[in-house]
């Protein structure tokens, strides 16, 4: 029997009294290419966090591969949104990658572990520039090693919040032609307020505004991403919809 990556019931969240999750019910499944979209503070990213066991829902029941989220991390690869780290510190993009794994305190890395980054590094296409210091990097390739860090203990579902934000328009084509490779071996969930941009790429979409409005493939989606931004949309196929919902 193959397990949804990801299957939530009837998910509730507040703050301080104020709904951030309402009665959400969502499933992911084993090769999935989905986006979740919506409105800032609409509760992409808390979604995100409770599929990662960082949060837990007032209501509602979250398994990841039949397992409960903390106890599926290592099923799991995560991107945040932003990952700061010192522009300055002598660390290589192996050792970046590396840091990705951990045994625990005092315990070393094995060979093993140094031929996953190899791979890890391969599926991203930054092997070659495995011995460089990273602040010598593009954007671009910063968040490429920063997926090989994600990837590099062979996660069945990669999570990423915002991975475009810090890439150049003319390198998100390449980024998403990348994701698209590593499609074949996990499932991806990406964050993104770009629907023009992912709607051309991804598989399936999830409009999110506080309540679930859609989720499910991409050409069926136009009704959901109406109700979320509450205004018309005529295709979202073509990278219209980013600019139409702007001009609202």
């Amino acid at each position: 029997m193959t397990l949804n990556a990801v299957e939530m019931k009837n998910i509730s969240l507040k703050f301080n009294e104020q709904s951030i999750l309402h009665d959400i019910n969502l499933k992911i499944e084993e090769k999935d290419f989905m986006a979740i979209i919506g409105p800032n503070g609409g509760g992409k990213s808390t979604l995100l966090k409770i599929i990662l066991g960082l949060l837990t829902p007032d209501t509602g029941e979250v398994k990841v591969f039949g397992r409960e989220p903390k106890k599926a991390r290592d099923l799991m690869g995560y991107l945040p949104q932003s990952v700061s780290f010192d522009h300055d510190f002598p660390i290589n993009v192996f050792d970046t990658v590396l840091s990705g794994i951990y045994h625990g305190l005092f315990k070393g890395y094995s060979e093993n572990d140094r031929k996953a980054v190899i791979n890890a590094l391969k599926d991203v296409e930054m092997e070659k520039f495995k011995d460089r210091q990273i602040s010598r990097l593009s954007g671009g390739q910063i968040q490429r090693v920063f997926i090989a860090r994600a990837i590099v203990r062979e996660p069945k579902l990669l999570l990423m919040d915002e991975p475009m934000a810090s890439i150049d328009p003319e390198m998100q084509n390449s980024f998403y032609q990348l994701l698209s490779k590593l499609k074949d071996k996990m499932a991806i969930v990406l964050v993104s307020h770009d629907v023009g941009a992912v709607s051309i790429h991804v598989d399936k979409i999830a409009c999110l505004n506080q309540r679930l409005f859609y989720h499910g493939p991409v050409e069926d989606a136009k009704e959901g991403l109406e109700e979320v931004y509450n205004c018309p949309i005529d295709l979202i196929s073509h990278g219209i919809p980013h600019r139409v919902l702007k001009e609202h």
